[in-house]
């Protein structure tokens, strides 16, 4: 057997439906955090009382990426899922650099989420008078991540069902109480004007918007462990889109008319992360908002799993393909799931909270800021590569639907990066700090791209065989004979690549 073409000796466990999937994605997305933390934000700093039109805008360019990324899940199925998609349509080497960003923006958000967990656990706990130290919740989530993540997804979809179905209900429950006490005043039409709003604004509000979509794409990561992925990824990654535009469009806007198209502003600047809380003790009661913050807690616990895995497939798909050490991308023999990885990933977790712990770091101020402002624009990169890659990749094939190959993913591609454009603009505002050495951490992702391309090219000099099963092992659907492709059972990675 060749190396450059590995085959699985054992596979990843094919029982996902489109329903698991959806709420593996949404858990990714975080709705009620994102209400909770993000919608203050908007409001604030962002686009006010337009910030219902930001999610729109934002919704509706994601929706153009997904229909090329849709396009794309059809012909090709990988636990690799964006890092294999750049390497079909835009070559090894991007795909290398993208495979590093993507380990390392992974890896940042999943440590930002122990922090943020075990930081407001303290919290919550504290008001029950269990004054325990973060660092004990921080660790009880790695070790319940750790036992997820090892074993088949089936059981951290069923867990995240619950969770994210619990965190929806909430939200439908605040949404339905608002419009109850305001009627049609809770729907006001000058939200979606955008007249009177500054250019600064308007970034900052998109920005916001984007940040709070953030996870939608791991719906490919999970291609392998679907029962018809050829149709559950696509079909997996509309619904969970459309969901979290849809609730994210509903409650800005309903929220917006409960607090008045005067007072959105000042109102979030005054409570900001007490917002949403606070309307709730309002138009439900005081039970209710203590039950928030408790669903508050399960929102970042459900994401952090979904982060968990994400990054584990991502590291998985590596591994096999002999990027990264070989032993990450091994199958657990009776789970059937990406082991190693998770184990790997969860020992990375524990370190880096060990060491902030034993420094006596706040969790929330230093590394939980500096991780999610990291984590989110190198996400929000590697879809805009992405949405290129799907055009990249159709180029010249059989395919001649342009709508799903070309101009929908380029339309995509363009509001993504302009999405980056505005995160680098304004990452102060997305840290909330200003902290230089914090607000400088951008460069690292150039630097991580820098490296991985290197190292790509260094493969392809010294180990020319690891280097031409760059995305050989993911599964294609007709693919297109050339220089690359000597046979049609070949991976179609972008012509000329291999020189």
């Amino acid at each position: 057997m060749s190396k450059s073409t590995p085959q699985r000796s054992r596979a990843l466990h094919a029982g996902l439906t489109v329903p698991k999937i959806v709420f593996l994605v949404i858990a990714a997305a975080s709705p009620l955090a994102a209400m909770v933390a993000t919608l203050p934000l908007a409001f604030t700093l962002g686009a006010g009382a337009a910030t219902p039109a930001m999610y729109v805008i934002s919704g509706a360019i994601l929706l153009c990426f997904s229909v090329g990324y849709a396009a794309m899940s059809r012909q090709i199925t990988s636990a690799g899922g964006l890092y294999a998609y750049i390497a079909a349509g835009l070559g090894r080497v991007p795909a290398v650099a993208a495979g590093f960003v993507g380990m390392l923006s992974y890896n940042a958000l999943a440590v930002m989420l122990v922090a943020t967990f075990g930081y407001f656990t303290h919290l919550v706990v504290a008001g029950f008078g269990f004054d325990w130290p973060w660092v004990v919740h921080a660790g009880l989530a790695i070790a319940l991540t750790a036992i997820l993540g090892y074993r088949r997804v089936d059981l951290s979809a069923r867990v995240l069902g619950v969770l994210v179905a619990a965190e929806l209900a909430v939200l439908v429950v605040l949404d339905a109480s608002m419009v109850g006490r305001h009627g049609g005043a809770a729907f006001p039409l000058a939200a979606f004007d955008l007249a009177g709003i500054g250019q600064g604004a308007l970034g900052l509000g998109l920005m916001f918007a984007f940040t709070s979509f953030l996870g939608f794409e791991a719906a490919a990561l999970y291609g392998e462990e679907s029962r018809n992925p050829k149709r559950t990824v696509p079909v997996a990654t509309y619904c969970s889109i459309a969901v979290v535009a849809i609730f994210y469009g509903l409650t800005s806007w309903i929220t917006v008319g409960a607090l008045g198209l005067d007072n959105v502003r000042q109102e979030a600047a005054h409570k900001l992360g007490d917002l949403i809380i606070d309307l709730t003790a309002d138009h439900l009661g005081a039970a209710a908002a203590a039950l928030l913050s408790v669903l508050l807690l399960t929102s970042l616990f459900a994401t952090l799993v979904a982060t968990h895995n994400s990054t584990n497939r991502l590291a998985f798909a590596l591994g096999r393909e002999g990027v990264l050490p070989r032993s990450l991308g091994r199958v657990h023999v009776v789970h059937q799931s990406p082991a190693r990885a998770s184990a790997f990933q969860s020992a990375f977790n524990a370190t880096v909270i060990a060491i902030f712990a034993i420094a006596g770091m706040d969790p929330y101020r230093t590394l939980a800021v500096s991780m999610s402002g990291l984590g989110t624009l190198g996400l929000v990169s590697l879809q805009a590569v992405t949405a290129f890659a799907v055009v990249g990749y159709f180029r010249g094939r059989r395919d001649r639907r342009w709508w799903r190959t070309a101009l929908a993913p380029a339309l995509g591609g363009i509001g993504l990066t302009a999405a980056v454009v505005l995160i680098i603009a304004h990452y102060p505002s997305l840290t909330g700090v200003g902290n230089p050495v914090v607000n400088s951490l951008p460069l690292v992702l150039v630097a991580a791209a820098a490296v991985g391309a290197g190292y790509a090219l260094w493969l392809r000099r010294a180990h020319p065989d690891v280097y031409a099963a760059i995305g050989a092992d993911a599964s294609h659907d007709e693919p297109t004979a050339g220089p690359e492709n000597p046979a049609p059972q070949s991976n179609p990675i972008r012509s000329g690549d291999q020189k």
